[in-house]
């Protein structure tokens, strides 16, 4: 049974409880881990605190080296780590061996921008004077991952954080700890005991304490909009910082003018993804009018070639969704969706064929209004929901149309339609012609009610990070605009 990782070390839960994690495409046990508690919480963050003292003066060059050594430790491990990665959260395995592979290439990045982002100069007052900035880590970050990209989403958090010279609690979604606590024993095993430290529980029994605690400077989080404003206002009162990744419920356009050999498998990928578990996919399509039925034709037949099954067989396309729960609200939104007067085009149904676990078909509905459900509400599941609209205009108006602003797709040649759509619609970032891709070195985040702060890029290393400005007069003399105003009476206008 993996254990809690505390001070560098493998511990077991102050309670001794304990948590069966199952794989969602059999049902079948996986492992067992520990169930955190606030004791535990309380332990982790006295560790990083202590660490974070000796770690934040480590000279970034040496901090530089040993992520680079867990980046490469991340690869080596990359054959257990994707294995674990798709028996707790249903992933295809090809698919978790390309999450190793972007979470070490996001420690190499920020050890890399790291080792050379400490501050800047100003131009003095005066010729004996020198002002500049340095940069400074905020302290113990606490960071919170949800289970579709368990590792990825946590890397994105820590990496950074560590990167800046904090130390990092860790809290992984209660269903897919598995590969995180994986990664902290073999892979952030390499960085000093404490400064990255990893519990495991659920949000009531540990996010809660973790989140209050008043040694946590910051809290990073990725997660639903209820959960992640619940989190802003505790984090409020407190005064503590919080960068926030919350839900999306992103737009994708196709323009008349799209290549539908590119877009129909485009769009597919961007909507069945993770079966339909990313916060930035596809999950309002608007189709303009004069292409609607080729596209919605060749989309639906593409959709029933997806195959099902699980996610250890390198044929498997897509795997179940995470658990029951999640299963039943995918299936009670599609009922409310036709009862809404939308058309099921394919799916709607479990998938009992491609095993015993959570597995719900791929699924497109049409004659979908702006008022249904799965416009309104975000839906974590292989749904595809087709709205036709009659031009571009309209495309984008509908797009721009919500309380949301995580991504946005458009599939388009057309320059104009390309940068009007940019302009009008809110998002934190906008694909064109390339859904759902990532880049270290590009900042990623929501607008609107899908968060607040950035990850990746320089802007990710900065939300982990205070500005000092220092001023230092090397000529230590009085200055006359000091007590006693008598001597400058002179000035006063008569």
């Amino acid at each position: 049974m993996p254990q809690l990782w505390i001070d560098g070390q493998p511990t077991e839960s102050h309670a001794g409880r304990t948590r069966v994690i199952h794989d969602p495409a059999t049902l079948e046990p996986v492992d067992t881990v520990p169930e955190s508690t606030a004791a535990d919480v309380g332990r982790a963050v006295a560790g990083a605190v202590a660490a974070q003292a000796r770690w934040r003066r480590m000279p970034a060059v040496e901090r530089a080296h040993l992520l680079h050594h867990v980046a490469v430790a991340l690869r080596d491990d990359r054959a257990t780590l994707s294995e674990l990665l798709t028996r707790e959260g249903g992933k295809p395995r090809i698919e978790n061996i390309d999450e190793v592979e972007w979470c070490a290439a996001c420690f190499d990045y920020y050890a890399e921008i790291a080792r050379n982002a400490h501050g800047s100069s100003i131009p003095p007052v005066a010729d004996h004077q020198v002002n500049f900035t340095i940069k400074e880590p905020l302290g113990v970050v606490a960071c919170i991952a949800p289970f579709n990209y368990p590792l990825l989403l946590m890397t994105w958090k820590i990496a950074p954080a560590l990167a800046a010279g904090n130390a990092v609690v860790m809290k992984p979604s209660e269903l897919t700890p598995l590969a995180t606590l994986r990664m902290a024993a073999v892979s952030l095993a390499h960085l000093p005991p404490g400064v990255a430290n990893v519990v495991t529980g659920t949000g009531a029994d540990i996010g809660d304490p973790l989140v209050d605690h008043p040694d946590i400077a910051c809290i990073a989080f990725t997660g639903s909009t209820a959960v992640g404003t619940r989190i802003a206002g505790k984090a409020a009162a407190r005064l503590a910082r919080v960068n926030l990744e919350l839900g999306g419920i992103d737009p994708c356009i196709v323009f008349d003018d799209a290549d539908l050999d590119v877009a129909v498998p485009g769009v597919a990928w961007a909507r069945f993804l993770n079966a339909g578990q990313v916060c930035t996919s596809a999950k309002r399509i608007y189709v303009v009018e004069k292409i609607a039925r080729p596209f919605i034709e060749r989309f639906a037949a593409f959709a029933r070639t997806i195959k099902l099954g699980h996610g250890m067989n390198p044929d498997t396309d897509m795997g179940p969704l995470v658990s029951a729960r999640a299963l039943a609200r995918v299936e009670q939104q599609v009922a409310r969706a036709q009862a809404e007067g939308a058309h099921l085009l394919e799916g709607g149904r479990r998938a009992p064929e491609a095993g015993a676990g959570y597995f719900y078909a791929p699924t497109v509905l049409t004659d979908v209004t702006p008022a249904s459900v799965v416009i309104c509400e975000e839906v974590f599941g292989p749904i595809a929901s087709i709205q036709v609209v009659k031009d571009a205009d309209e495309a984008i108006q509908r797009a721009a149309k919500s309380e949301y602003g995580l991504g946005a797709n458009i599939y388009t040649s057309n320059l104009t339609w390309a940068m009007q759509a940019m302009t009008e619609i809110k998002a934190g970032t906008f694909w064109i012609n390339d859904p759902l891709t990532d880049n270290d070195a590009a900042p990623f985040g929501g607008m609107r009610k899908s968060g607040m702060g950035r990850e990746l890029g320089e802007e990710g290393l900065d939300a982990f990070r205070e500005t000092k400005h220092v001023h230092m007069d090397f000529v230590p003399e009085k200055k006359p605009y000091w007590f006693p105003y008598k001597n400058r009476a002179a000035e006063i206008p008569k």
